[in-house]
């Protein structure tokens, strides 16, 4: 389980909605000035995202207590897996496609039907990544649950 600290901001019946804080292990590296994704890391900024969290043994949390969420690692591998491969692969496959029939039909410019039918499957990917992150959008096992309070808010 991967696990983040949180801000609780709102309930909703069985959900927290948390705030995070977006952190870059930058800050400890020897090679913080020449690297590019502290740079990076910098121009960004740390920046909070609020996300939607399950609370499956119902802690009692209020709004302004800190608490742990987490993620299953599995849950995080696969999803970043299908969002980041399933468009490359389609580029590339279409666009190998694209190379083979531009060669069969002794097409004058053979470079416009690769770049097409690549474009084709790069959108196809992503298109197909729509639907699975809407189909996976209820699965309890890709949501990040509320693990435990860490700290109560002063009322």
């Amino acid at each position: 389980m991967i696990e983040e600290h949180a801000q609780v901001i709102a309930l909703d019946n069985n959900d927290v909605w948390v705030e995070t804080q977006r952190r870059s292990a930058c800050g400890q590296c020897a090679a913080n000035k020449g690297c590019g994704t502290a740079t990076l890391a910098r121009v960004l900024g740390n920046k909070r995202s609020q996300v939607r969290t399950l609370n499956p043994e119902a802690t009692p949390v209020a709004v302004g207590d800190e608490v742990v969420i987490g993620i299953n690692e599995q849950a995080l591998v696969r999803g970043s897996l299908a969002v980041y491969t399933v468009p490359l692969l389609m580029l590339f496959v279409f666009g190998f496609l694209g190379e083979l029939l531009s060669t069969q039909l002794l097409v004058t410019n053979q470079d416009i039907l690769p770049i097409v039918l690549g474009l084709a499957g790069l959108l196809l990917g992503f298109v197909w990544v729509r639907r699975f992150t809407r189909g996976i959008a209820d699965d309890v096992r890709y949501q990040p649950v509320l693990l435990r309070r860490v700290s109560i808010a002063l009322r």
